[in-house]
Formats: C-alpha cells, structure tokens, sequence
C-alpha cells in the first residue's frame, strides 16, 4: 500500500523495547541501533513525539542504555521488573503503550509502532477508524505478526538491512561489518 509522507506530518513513535531487542538478540544475536531505525521511519518528518517503554532491573545497568535513548530524543517510561514467587519474571508494556498512543493520537497524523507484537492489532485498527491516523510498523519481518503487518498502513522491515539497523552485525560468515553508531550503549541489562 502506498502511504503519504510529507515534513509537516505530525509523527508520534512508541516503541515495545523489549520486542525489539530479543528479535534483534535471537536473530541476530545483536542489538538495535535505535539511532538509525528512528531516523529511517520518521523520514524527515515531524516528530512530535518519541517513546520507548523499557524495564528497570534491580541492577540499574541498563541507566546508561536508557542515557543514550534520550540523547537521540527518545524519551523513555520505565517499569520494575516484577519478580514472582518460584522465578517468573514480568515486564509488560503493552497497555501502557496503546493507552499512550490512544491519548496522543488525536494530536498526530501518523503513528509508528516499534513491535512485531500481534496483540497490537487492536490497536492500529482503532487508530485508523477512530483518530484517522496513518498507522506504520517497524520491526524484524522474520519475527513480525504476519496479520500486524497486514493491518498496518506501512511496515518498515529491519531484515531489510541488518548492517543498517543493527549494531554488532555479523552475517552468517562470522565476519564482522562496520557499522554506523548512534546509539552504542548496552542493551543486554534489559533482557
């Protein structure tokens, strides 16, 4: 489908961190250059708005992950990490990110989802209907909702370029690839 673009578009990003990061992890077995994938999907227009929803561990290591969002403009909602009786382990955003994104919408034009989740599929569909928005997702194709990816107006596929969108990159050969950094802080202490 092809969608309109234009730099006055109102652009609002809410991105399911962890999503993103055990795509990148188990496809890859590298970490997401959040720098490079914002640049690309808001593609020059205006970004009103840029969230990533990430979990907080007992440790405090991913501060300087979280340090580096912010310097690129992307602010950040955190959430502990709930431990439960016997090991389980629960970080869940996905209704603070769709409340999120509901709320701004009536002041954006498009709104870009960073997941492969199919739960968000409600989402977009009342977004399109209900606010009129242009709906894109971003993430990995290989671990994307095939139905996400169909409901959406636009789905920017980070297969497409891994050297791009990745950092730590290494095709299959085990050679490593340059890569260009944006965001160079450790994502490991979110997992």
């Amino acid at each position: 489908m092809s969608i309109v673009k234009h730099p006055e578009q109102r652009v609002g990003v809410f991105i399911d961190t962890q999503n993103l990061y055990h795509s990148a992890k188990n496809i890859y077995h590298a970490r997401v250059n959040f720098g490079n994938v914002l640049k690309d999907s808001v593609a020059g227009r205006h970004l009103i708005r840029a969230r990533a929803y990430v979990v907080t561990t007992e440790s405090g290591e991913e501060k300087s992950f979280f340090e580096a969002l912010e310097k690129i403009g992307i602010e950040t909602r955190t959430k502990d990490l709930q431990i439960f009786f016997g090991g389980a382990k629960k970080a869940d955003w996905d209704v603070g990110l769709a409340v999120d994104a509901i709320t701004a919408a009536p002041s954006l034009d498009t709104v870009i989802l960073f997941t492969g989740d199919g739960d968000f599929i409600p989402l977009v569909e009342y977004l399109k209907v209900h606010d009129g928005c242009q709906v894109e997702v971003v993430s990995f194709g290989k671990s994307t909702s095939g139905r996400l990816k169909e409901s959406a107006d636009h789905f920017l596929d980070l297969d497409s370029d891994p050297r791009r969108y990745l950092l730590n990159y290494r095709p299959a050969s085990g050679r490593r690839i340059g890569r260009d950094i944006n965001v160079s802080a450790d994502e490991d202490s979110i997992a």
